[in-house]
Formats: C-alpha cells, sequence, structure tokens
C-alpha cells in the first residue's frame, strides 16, 4: 500500500468559503479533496490529511501565531507518518496576506525550502526520501470578506505557478498548477467549494500516479 501525506492549509484542511468572520465551517469529510485523491487511487493507498488555517510556507503569523509555520510542524509530521511514499504540498496562499509584503519568488522560495526539508532526510520507504509533488495554490479572486488581509494577493496569485515550476526545475521535483484545474469560491475568494475539492482531488491523483509506480 502506498502512503501519501498532503499538507497545506485551511484549502487541505476543508474550509467552506466564509460569508462572514465567523462563519468558519468544515466540509464533510467525503467533500475534501484527499478524500477524492484517496478515491481515485483506490484502495491501494492511504491518504494522510495534515492541513490547518492559516499556515505559510516559512513565515511566524505575527497576529495568528508562530505555529502557523509550514516549517515548525514538518519534520515531525513526517516522522509521525514515516515511511511515505510522497508527500503532496500545496502552500503558499497565506503568505499572500498583505502583512507579509512578500513577492511571489520568495513565496516559491518559502515552498522550496519545505521541499528540501523533505527530501533531505531518509523517511520513505527503504531509507530514501518520498517523493514530492509541490502544487502551486489557487488563484485569489475577487475579495469580500479577506479584501483587507489579503489586499494585492490576487495579482500576486496570478505569477505564483511559473515562480513555483521554477523551483520544481531546480529541485527536481514533480508540480501541479492547481489554478489550471479550480477557482477559488466567489464566496470569498480563497477557499473551494465541494465541487472543486473533487476536481482538485482527481487533478492530483493524476500528477501522482507517476510518481507512485
Amino acid at each position: 500500500m502506498k502512503t501519501i501525506l498532503c499538507y497545506g492549509d485551511s484549502n487541505t484542511w476543508g474550509m467552506v468559503p466564509m460569508r462572514a468572520v465567523m462563519d468558519s465551517d468544515r466540509h464533510r469529510l467525503p467533500d475534501r479533496w484527499p478524500s477524492a485523491l484517496a478515491s481515485a487511487l483506490g484502495t491501494d493507498a492511504r491518504v494522510i490529511a495534515e492541513g490547518l488555517n492559516g499556515r505559510t510556507t516559512v513565515l511566524d503569523d505575527p497576529i495568528d501565531g508562530a505555529h502557523k509555520n509550514g516549517r515548525t510542524y514538518l519534520l515531525p509530521c513526517l516522522e509521525s507518518h514515516a515511511p511515505l511514499d510522497a508527500v503532496v504540498l500545496m502552500l503558499g496562499t497565506n503568505d499572500l496576506k498583505a502583512r507579509f509584503h512578500l513577492p511571489p519568488a520568495d513565496i516559491a522560495s518559502g515552498a522550496g525550502q519545505l521541499v528540501r526539508m523533505i527530501t533531505g532526510g531518509i523517511r520513505g520507504q527503504r531509507g530514501l526520501a518520498p517523493k514530492v509533488l509541490l502544487i502551486s495554490p489557487p488563484k485569489v479572486g475577487p475579495l469580500n470578506l479577506f479584501a483587507e488581509v489579503f489586499a494585492g494577493a490576487p495579482e500576486k496569485s496570478e505569477r505564483l505557478a511559473e515562480r513555483y515550476q521554477a523551483v520544481c526545475r531546480l529541485l527536481g521535483c514533480a508540480f501541479l498548477d492547481a489554478a489550471a484545474h479550480v477557482e477559488a469560491s466567489r464566496t470569498d475568494g480563497i477557499h473551494l467549494d465541494a465541487s472543486q475539492h473533487q476536481v482538485l482531488g482527481r487533478a492530483v491523483a493524476t500528477a501522482l500516479e507517476p510518481l507512485l509506480d
């Protein structure tokens, strides 16, 4: 059986698009993209979803807390779930928050640091590193609730895919552009509707299959 870890933020956790600050909810388990991925891969795969709302690539969040830093929990997470055949990494949306003032190239560099952490150890099968699929996140859509927090994010998110792809070429890992398959909900411009989770899960499965042979 193949074991795949999905490491991400609120879209991996399954946040329902929000209409108000206190209106947060979670999609049903079958409606989240890691579940759709598991269904597409079949019974020979075990998919572990490790999503955290607000998680960044490598940044301590001065508002939401240092634990939102994706680097902080990554190594313990890899070791607790080892041995892993593959890691699917989708982070970067929260790095677009206005308080971080980051250009797309720096966000992609942060994702690259996490890829190096994954491939730099022996947490895969037979003492090897797990394969990595790096996903550039969906583009940020028209913002309502999050307009101030994510000021400038829609334009920056347009340039993430090319930067992420360049990181993948440099590091030799697989790449998937989520924005080529799904769109953020018009409700909040950040999170995915349930139907889009299904599409993303199937796209991830297609990208992963060559890595699992």
